[in-house]
């Protein structure tokens, strides 16, 4: 019977133990991206042992003593939300908005799927491949670009791979803000600058000539360095005031030197004609040239994108997102990776990433050092009670030894 009164605090000193271990492992992670902070909780163990000495059940109905003790078990708080602080890291991104959303990570040795916090990622060289990665090393999911310029919705390892180089994107459309001098003799001529499917640029004038005995109307021809107009010459009229008639925007068809074609609408619609110069206010397109690699970022929707010299990008990958019925549940591997299970559900692919994402941003350790300490505290006051408890016990033990002797 002696002996059964070890059990509670035996029981409570490695409770406790267990507990500082757990604030102890929240301290050390206070500054760890995407942590998050784990809590001990207790629950009491009910046990019986027999005293009685007869064999019949009413004695052993009413001769057991209690043994009580306590257990415990490790909760983390998977839901609560770091702050969030930017970084400024091309591949550092948070979530924000919402707990139940993760990054989706593999192991590449065992192909086991986890999920984490932890948008630290970087780009780690893998059998000639470029991966990118998390801080633990696991390859991060994706879904990649399709033709129709989406994405798909089957997810696998995302390799940051991109051409150095994009081509020239072709003239489509342009506007030309300018007058045409009401007075002039002949003709006006207004350079600019078009691109075509594999060029660069390439300068064309755009000319209007005076029909002859009429008022106001200007047929309007085009000249182009390395490719010719095949449209027919356009005739553009004016009203008495200055003010354009028709034609407010036309195309045109380029024939290149290089064997493509391409079409281009102008727009003309704020053109006029007043007695003065030919004075070109301004000119605006589509149209830009081939662009040289710059970097790799990750955006607001989770896409990420290499960025060229000529303002376009190409899409490498979108981030996959996964939700669950109950993300609480989910096991923790570690502070910042977990594993699903049948209590948390199977993972949900998230459709929309644009609420979640905040680019070169990160998502701070949910320990805080104060609440922390305050814990510490309280646990190194239970386990001094319980080893108090032992000592007693201990004491009593042999006050009973003694009584023999």
């Amino acid at each position: 019977m002696v002996l059964c009164a070890f059990m509670p605090s035996v029981t409570g000193m490695d409770a406790q133990s267990h507990a500082l271990q757990t604030v102890s492992s929240n301290i050390a992670n206070v500054n760890t991206i995407g942590y998050k902070s784990s809590e001990t909780m207790f629950y009491t163990l009910l046990g019986s042992a027999s005293s009685h000495k007869g064999n019949s059940a009413v004695d052993l109905q009413a001769s057991r003593v209690g043994i009580n003790s306590v257990g415990y078990y490790d909760r983390t708080n998977i839901t609560t939300q770091g702050s969030i602080y930017s970084s400024g890291g091309y591949f550092d991104v948070a979530l924000n908005n919402n707990s139940n959303a993760f990054f989706t990570v593999k192991d590449r040795y065992s192909g086991d799927t986890y999920y984490t916090r932890a948008g630290n990622f970087r780009v780690q060289l893998s059998n000639g491949k470029p991966y990118l990665v998390a801080n633990n090393g696991m390859i991060v999911q994706g879904f990649q670009p399709n033709a129709e310029g989406g994405f798909g919705n089957t997810v696998s390892d995302i390799v940051i791979e991109y051409p150095e180089e994009i081509p020239a994107v072709p003239t489509t459309k342009m506007e030309i803000v300018a007058n045409v001098p009401a007075d002039a003799v002949d003709n006006s001529s207004y350079g600019m600058v078009v691109y075509g499917p594999n060029n660069n640029s390439s300068n064309m004038n755009m000319i209007f000539s005076k029909v002859e005995g009429q008022n106001n109307l200007w047929t309007v021809n085009f000249n182009l360095d390395n490719g010719t107009v095949v449209s027919d010459p356009i005739e553009v009229q004016f009203s008495a005031d200055g003010k354009l008639i028709s034609p407010k925007d036309f195309n045109i068809n380029i024939n290149w030197e290089d064997g493509s074609t391409s079409s281009v609408n102008m727009d003309i619609s704020s053109m006029t004609q007043y007695a003065g110069s030919s004075e070109i206010k301004s000119i605006s397109q589509d149209g830009k040239p081939s662009g040289t690699f710059k970097y790799v970022s990750i955006g607001e929707e989770g896409v990420i994108t290499a960025r060229y010299s000529n303002d376009e990008s190409y899409n490498i990958a979108k981030l996959a997102l996964s939700s669950f019925a109950a993300p609480n549940n989910l096991t923790s591997i570690s502070g910042t990776l977990f594993e699903a299970n049948g209590a948390s559900g199977p993972a949900s692919f998230l459709d929309d990433n644009k609420d979640y994402i905040v680019p070169q941003a990160l998502e701070q350790s949910t320990a805080s050092v104060e609440t922390e300490f305050s814990k510490m505290v309280i646990i190194q006051r239970a386990y001094g009670l319980n080893t108090s408890a032992f000592t007693t016990t201990d004491e009593m033990m042999q006050t009973v030894v003694d009584l023999k002797t």
